[in-house]
C-alpha cells in the first residue's frame, strides 16, 4: 500500500507537506518511522523476520515491529497501529517507553533513498508469542532470543540473516535500554 506520509526537516520538524511513500523513497525526503522493540521479563527480545516480499532487506531478522508514520498521525498512534497490524498485539500508549530518535540514512540498489528518523520505543511483551498473529505481507516469522543470543547474532550479522550490519550501534543502544528496564 502506498501510504501518504508527512515530510519532515532534518531536525524532525513538520514541513506541512506530504507525499506518497513511493515518492518519499524515490526522492529521499526525511520522514518518521515508529520502531517498537518487545521484550520479556525473562530477558528475551522478540525478533521478527521481514517478509520476503519487502523491497528493503527481505528475509532479515530484525526489530519486533516497525512502520511509517502516516500523514497527520502521531508517532505513538503509529506505534500502536503497527503493533496491532503486524502482530495482532494491542498495546496502550502507557506501555510504550521512548528510548530515542535515531537517524537512518541509507540508499539501496533498488533506488530507494531511505532518510528516516526511527522514533524508538520498548515495551514489555506480557503474553506468549503463540498468541500473536504475524501479518503475512510484513512478517515471515517471529522468535524470542535471549540477550546473549541477541549479542551473538549481532556480532555475526555480516555473515547471517540477522540485523542490518550497518545499524550495529543502534541495536546496541536498544539492547542497553531494554536491559536497563528488565
Amino acid at each position: 500500500m502506498d501510504e501518504i506520509i508527512d515530510i519532515v526537516t532534518k531536525d524532525y520538524k513538520p514541513t506541512g507537506k506530504t507525499a506518497l511513500k513511493s515518492e518519499i523513497h524515490t526522492k529521499g525526503y526525511f520522514h518518521n518511522t515508529a520502531h517498537i522493540w518487545l521484550y520479556t521479563t525473562k530477558g528475551e527480545i522478540l525478533l521478527a523476520q521481514r517478509s520476503y516480499k519487502k523491497a528493503i532487506c527481505p528475509g532479515i531478522w530484525d526489530i519486533s515491529v516497525a512502520g511509517h508514520v502516516d500523514a497527520g498521525e502521531t508517532i505513538e498512534a503509529a506505534a500502536l497501529r503497527e503493533t496491532k497490524e503486524e502482530l495482532s498485539l494491542t498495546l496502550q500508549e502507557s506501555d510504550l517507553k521512548k528510548i530515542g530518535v535515531f537517524d537512518c540514512f541509507q540508499s539501496y540498489d533498488s533506488g530507494i533513498k531511505d532518510n528516516e528518523f526511527h522514533h524508538t520505543y520498548i515495551a514489555e511483551l506480557k503474553q506468549d508469542i503463540s498468541t500473536l498473529t504475524p501479518q503475512k505481507e510484513e512478517v515471515e516469522a517471529i522468535q524470542l532470543v535471549t540477550f546473549n543470543k541477541f549479542k551473538d547474532l549481532l556480532a555475526n550479522s555480516e555473515n547471517n540473516d540477522y540485523f542490518v550490519p550497518s545499524n550495529k550501534a543502534y541495536y546496541l543502544q536498544v539492547l542497553k535500554a531494554i536491559q536497563e528496564n528488565v
